[in-house]
């Protein structure tokens, strides 16, 4: 737009232009900053652009936006000319693209720009996200030159995108970075020393003063004095030199070209010439004398009487030989030479060629001359490091054997950083070491070179900020050293070794929870700690204060029983020592003993420390040997001849005590050996029969499961939805659900009703609700989550609103200052959102559930039950024989023997009966145990369920033609002391083979006491099946049979097995690796939320992200369903049940930690049973967090569609309604305080009208039901 004179103001519109920005490639981009270049033709504009696809990848673009000779700016339309729409489209296309001059840099997280003229230079400064300003000066060509990092945050905090320059001489450019400020120079000048060193920087604000004889600023120098680079080139060498044949042929003349502006005076001699050459600068050599293995040359060049002496090294071209590969033609190319392809060998360049003729580009062409395959990089280790690099890392991949160095390419470097690497004896061809280079804040490509210069394979490589070592603790360690120091600060993982200042060993820190600890090597004094990261060193802020040794003087010690207490006198000092640093031995003669500490106590000038020797009947110490760290020190108890003389007489007294002890006992002793002896041979052979069944069951159990499970009892939407809701139950839970003659009759609502309904809709009045809420102080945990639950229904029917009310609520909560450790985050259900999420999850994934995951989950809960019928269970506390929770392990039980009964069931009045059906039971099956047994055979069999319940029907025994009735308690019941013991199969004495009748109860019959047996309040204590109460209660020790718990272990292993593979079905089906699902709609989107969360609050930590999605998925929603399968199914879920589905639960927890399991002899079964199945459940739920990763992102109306087709599916199943009833209660008890909440947010006007006008309903309606 320009503006016109005064007289044609109203022309002001119509010389706006504009055009569309076409950057770098096709894809859309958003401008970031921008700047317009200085100077008066071109007019170039620069702007930072960023893929709104890709929020990670960013350019910086310039833009001619000079205006023609036409007064329009080039490439830009107005509207008069070939905008309008009558014009020729092709035309109107062209002319509204304008495309970039250049595009100068591309990097992950430029954020903003600013620009500056030096003469024919343009100097771009860009500031980045992880705060580097990076430098890029381009010449009059707009070529960039190497970028230069002007300065870089160890806090990697960006700057504001407004970046200023001092006025003036503009040498200096202001930054915002937080709450400071930072004056940072536009060139670094005094860092180049020599002239070779000024010119070779191509700094345009740098050149070098004569009169000064340093490289300085112009403002500086006197102007002709100084001495700046030419801005038409962007070679960094101070002299090219170049070599060609003569024009008679038998001559070489060289020639040296200094890199100079071509205003500036200068003067130049070859020195160890032959003869003059034909060009300033340049002199001529015979070929034949040219030596064969090069000449070395010296050229000085004087200007402004500074002299600059440059040597040479020239190579003879003919004597560049060997086999026609691509790297002898590099080798020629990069000499001077040409490549001649007709002969493949090296020769002189002829004399017309011009310099820059021949380049390394004819060598494609031909082989590399590697016989070996090419290198692959499989890993490197580590993946990321400090700016300052990192010694001794490694590389393994394939065919390395050949590799000579490690090459580093990054966006800020020009040319790349190389390292050599590492040979030793036991180098391979499958893994290499090398040290990485220090480098700028970014990603690098790692690649391996071989002999011909090739680079092979494409690593990355991470270079973060510094480590900051803020403290030690504790400050202060003794003279003999081994104390452990713990060094505190941030990035602590980049940290080699530790050093102090006074001694040249380095020490290794073992890194334990963001903490390094080392131990303190001896010293004196006060001493300065350094951490060691790559080739440099970081300074502590603390210093270690070395002080003398703990001085002991002496011990006594006390006895308590069997126990011996070892006070251990000692001069107060400043260490101020721990129990867990000091070691205590007593010695008695050459035997040791570990007195254990227990507490230090301090006094004015002394301190003591308590130790104890445990379990030592008699023992009597004479020295006491302390150690702490590298410290040792050593006390005798002082003799006192008072003392020393009773001991005689005592040891004479107690050997005749002794001999006198041992006669009158040796007889009963030998008796005791004997009777011992048979009991450890009876002991000794039950264990030997229990371990060898339980080997047989490891080996022999199969992971089988019955034909036919019948049809899958699954719950309907409604039912489901109801318990997940609202677990707990109760008459709120029925309320919300249509019985069936309202699912087809679809509600009206009420005028209250539906106006609440509409003012739920309005998201402001909504998030003011629910914050409002949960600010009060009596709103607890369960009202949050049943609040969560009622709008869950309330806005069914709407699930995309519904969405977008969770999503910013989400965003809310990790706002909060309470949500400070990211890692926390959803970690519980402790706010109204958190329980959104979980019922939104439900919804989302219901249909997959039934579809999927319902058929392997009933398959391991049937196959869980029928393993666990197998062996004996306890009726009276539902322990069982096979199970996979050590808690719910039956090891007190007796033997068993497995029955097979066949079953008749009555049919009719007249004493007919049905088919028989064959059962399996155990003898020691009590009567209510073989009639569930019955009816599960049944259903399994025929699919469908008996018509009664156990509780209705009885069974008979059919002895020599006569039935006899089975009862739990009758009279033939064994009664011991206050306990009665439940009959069995084995009381009855019914064999193997027998025939049991099922007959029905009359409604009249008189009950029978089996019946409410479990309804007795003291039915555990007055009951026993199979755990005997004198086992329990350690009686009749002289009776009871042995019974380790350690020799049934084996059992929760065969349960495992028997159940192994339904497990690993249902977890890879839940997780998409069985059948290669694609991942869900719902958590693919969730997810990429997660990600644009953590994008935007600058979380780069990954364990961050996996912590979020598995709080709000695996942790938040399957287990649920993995522990609680009656949220599904129509079952019932017995507490043995519970007890095995824990520990599955627990396995499919560890599968998303992302902590490595310790195990040890103390850990618990429930995490050993499936410790080595972890690792790979690991990698499985990796591969699947990945996938949902690199699936194609949904678009916002594709998700939008997938809810309302799921809001369709189950419309009018709830009592909306009484739902919104519900919340009027929490809003009515609350109103004043959400009338408050909505004025803090400025809530409009018709909105507060809105609420008084439900409230107003809802009383008037109170009234009106008074009435």
């Amino acid at each position: 737009m320009t503006k016109p004179v005064k007289t044609q103001k109203e022309k002001t519109f119509e010389t706006l232009q504009g055009a569309v920005l076409q950057c770098y490639e096709k894809g859309e981009w958003m401008l970031l900053s921008s700047a317009v270049i200085p100077g008066e033709s071109p007019v170039l504009w620069a702007g930072v652009f960023q893929d709104k696809n890709d929020p990670v990848d960013s350019v910086v673009a310039i833009f001619d936006i000079s205006r023609t000779h036409t007064g329009k700016v080039s490439g830009f339309c107005t509207n008069r000319d070939s905008c309008e729409p009558d014009k020729d489209k092709t035309k109107q296309k062209l002319d509204k693209v304008l495309k970039p001059a250049a595009v100068m840099l591309r990097n992950s997280s430029i954020t903003s720009v600013a620009v500056l003229r030096s003469n024919s230079w343009v100097v771009l400064f860009c500031g980045t996200k992880t705060g580097l300003l990076i430098r890029v000066v381009l010449d009059e060509s707009l070529e960039p030159g190497c970028p230069t990092v002007l300065y870089s945050s160890e806090e990697d905090r960006l700057f504001s995108p407004k970046m200023l320059f001092n006025p003036g001489n503009r040498t200096h450019i202001y930054l915002a970075q937080g709450k400071q400020m930072r004056k940072i120079p536009v060139a670094q000048c005094g860092v180049y020393e020599t002239l070779t060193d000024c010119w070779s920087a191509l700094d345009p604000f740098c050149g070098w003063c004569g009169s000064k004889h340093k490289c300085t600023f112009q403002h500086d120098c006197s102007s002709s004095e100084w001495v700046s680079v030419p801005g038409t080139s962007q070679r960094r060498e101070t002299i090219s030199v170049h070599m060609n044949r003569g024009t008679t042929g038998q001559d070489i003349v060289v020639t040296a070209l200094p890199n100079l502006n071509s205003s500036i005076d200068f003067s130049c001699a070859v020195e160890e010439c032959g003869s003059p050459g034909p060009y300033p600068c340049s002199c001529t050599l015979s070929s034949d004398s040219f030596p064969a293995q090069g000449l070395s040359l010296r050229i000085n060049i004087t200007v402004q009487r500074e002299t600059h002496i440059q040597e040479v090294h020239l190579k003879n071209c003919p004597s560049i030989r060997g086999t026609p590969t691509s790297a002898l033609c590099m080798e020629c190319i990069s000499a001077g030479c040409k490549w001649s392809d007709a002969a493949n060998s090296c020769t002189w360049r002829p004399a017309s060629t011009a310099f820059s003729a021949f380049t390394q580009d004819v060598c494609e062409a031909l082989p590399s001359g590697q016989n070996e395959t090419k290198p692959e990089i499989l890993s490197m280790t580590p993946s990321e490091v400090s700016i300052h690099g990192r010694n001794g890392a490694s590389i393994t991949g394939q065919n390395l054997k050949s590799v000579t160095k490690v090459r580093f390419q990054g966006t800020l470097d020009c040319s790349p950083k190389e390292s050599a690497v590492r040979h030793s004896g036991n180098s391979s061809s499958e893994s290499l070491v090398f040290d990485i280079p220090a480098g700028t804040k970014g990603t690098v490509r790692v690649c391996v070179v071989s002999p011909d210069d090739q680079c092979h394979g494409n690593a990355k490589l991470t270079y973060n900020s510094p480590p900051i070592c803020r403290g030690l603790q504790p400050k202060n360690t003794w003279a003999s050293g081994g104390r452990n120091i713990s060094i505190v600060g941030s990035r602590l993982k980049f940290v080699e070794r530790v050093k102090h200042d006074d001694l040249p060993a380095d020490m290794t820190p073992e890194l334990i929870s963001e903490t390094l600890v080392y131990p303190s090597p001896p010293g004196r004094q006060e001493v300065s700690v350094n951490v060691i990261v790559g080739n440099q060193s970081v300074s502590c802020t603390d210093k270690l204060t070395y002080l003398p040794d703990p001085h002991f003087t002496s011990f006594t010690t006390t006895r308590t029983g069997n126990d011996m207490a070892v006070i251990i006198q000692k001069t107060a000092d400043s260490l101020a020592l721990n129990t867990s640093e000091i070691l205590v031995e007593g010695l008695q003669g050459e035997k040791s003993y570990v007195c254990e500490v227990q507490r230090i106590e301090h006094s004015h000038d002394t301190s003591s420390v308590i130790c104890e020797i445990n379990n030592q009947p008699g023992l009597s110490i004479d020295t006491v040997k302390i150690t702490i760290g590298k410290f040792s020190d050593t006390l005798k108890r002082s003799q006192n001849l008072a003392y020393i003389i009773p001991i005689p007489i005592c040891i004479a007294f107690a050997i005749c005590v002794v001999v006198v002890v041992w006669y009158l006992n040796r007889k009963k002793q030998k008796m005791m050996r004997m009777q011992m002896r048979k009991e450890l041979d009876n002991i000794e052979c039950d264990i030997r029969n229990r371990i060898r069944e339980g080997f047989v069951d490891m080996q022999t159990e199969r992971s089988e499961l019955i034909s036919s499970t019948g049809a899958i009892p699954f719950l309907d939407y409604k039912h489901f939805a109801s318990r997940i809701f609202f677990p707990e139950g109760g008459p709120l839970s029925t309320a919300m659900m249509k019985d069936i003659t309202q699912l087809s009759v679809k509600e009206k609502q009420e005028q209250s009703y539906q106006a609440l309904s509409h003012l739920l809709r309005d998201q402001l009045f909504l998030t003011s609700f629910v914050h409002t809420l949960e600010e009060q102080k009596s709103f607890q945990v369960k009202d949050k989550c049943l609040v969560a639950s009622l709008l869950t229904l309330a806005l069914h029917d709407d699930l995309p609103y519904l969405t977008q009310v969770m999503e910013r609520l989400l965003a809310e909560l990790m706002e909060m200052p309470s949500n400070a450790q990211p890692k926390l985050l959803l970690r519980r259900t402790e706010s109204i959102v958190e329980k959104l999420l979980t019922n939104w999850m439900s919804i989302c994934l219901y249909g997959f559930l039934r579809e999927c995951v319902g058929q392997p989950l009933y398959l391991l809960v049937c196959a869980l039950m029928e393993q666990t019928s197998k062996g004996p269970v306890d009726s009276i506390t539902g322990k069982a024989l096979y199970t996979l929770s050590e808690d719910w392990l039956l090891w007190q039980a007796q033997d068993f023997s497995p029955l097979k009964l066949t079953v008749l069931f009555a049919v009719g009045t007249e004493g007919e009966v049905s088919e028989p059906l064959e059962i399996c039971a155990l003898d020691c099956d009590t009567v209510e145990q073989v009639k569930e047994k019955i009816l599960l055979t049944f259903h399994r069999k025929f699919g469908f369920c008996y018509t009664q319940q156990p509780r209705y029907i009885d069974i008979e025994y059919e002895r020599d033609g006569c039935y006899v009735a089975l009862q739990e308690v009758d009279s033939s019941t064994e009664v011991k002391g206050e306990v009665t013991m439940l009959n069995t199969l084995k009381h009855y004495r019914i064999p193997d083979g027998s025939t049991i009748k099922v007959i029905t109860r009359k409604p009249d019959a008189p009950q029978s006491p089996t019946l409410s047996l479990k309804e007795e309040p003291d039915f555990q204590t007055k009951y026993c099946h199979l755990i005997d109460p004198e086992l329990v209660d350690d009686k009749c020790t002289e009776t009871k049979k042995l019974k380790v718990k350690e020799i049934y272990l084996p059992k929760l292993l065969s349960t495992k097995v028997a159940v192994h593979s339904h497990v690993e079905n249902l977890f890879r089906t839940i997780w998409g690796t069985s059948n290669n699902n694609r991942p869900l709609h719902a958590v693919k989107y969730f997810f990429d939320f997660l990600d644009g969360q953590a994008e935007n609050r600058k979380i780069n930590d990954p364990d961050v992200l996996h912590i979020w999605k598995t709080n709000s998925l695996p942790l938040r929603f399957w287990i649920n369903i993995l522990k609680n399968p009656q949220f599904v199914f129509d079952l019932e879920k017995t507490p043995h049940l519970d007890g095995c589905l824990s520990v599955i639960a627990q396995a499919f927890m560890d599968a998303f930690s992302l902590t490595d399991q310790q195990l040890g002899k103390h850990t618990p079964t429930n995490k050993l049973l499936y410790a080595k199945d972890i690792p790979q459940y690991k990698q499985e739920v990796k591969a699947f967090y990945k996938r949902v990763q690199e699936q194609s992102p949904l678009s916002s109306q594709e998700f939008k569609d997938f809810l309302q087709e799921e809001s369709k599916k189950h419309e009018n199943e709830f009592n909306e309604s009484v739902a919104l009833c519900e919340i009027y209660k929490f809003m009515q008890r609350y109103f004043n305080q959400i009338e408050e909440k909505l004025e803090q947010n400025s809530a409009p006007s018709g909105l507060k009208k809105e609420l008084q006008e439900v409230r107003e309903l809802f009383e008037s309606k109170k009234k009106t039901s008074w009435e």
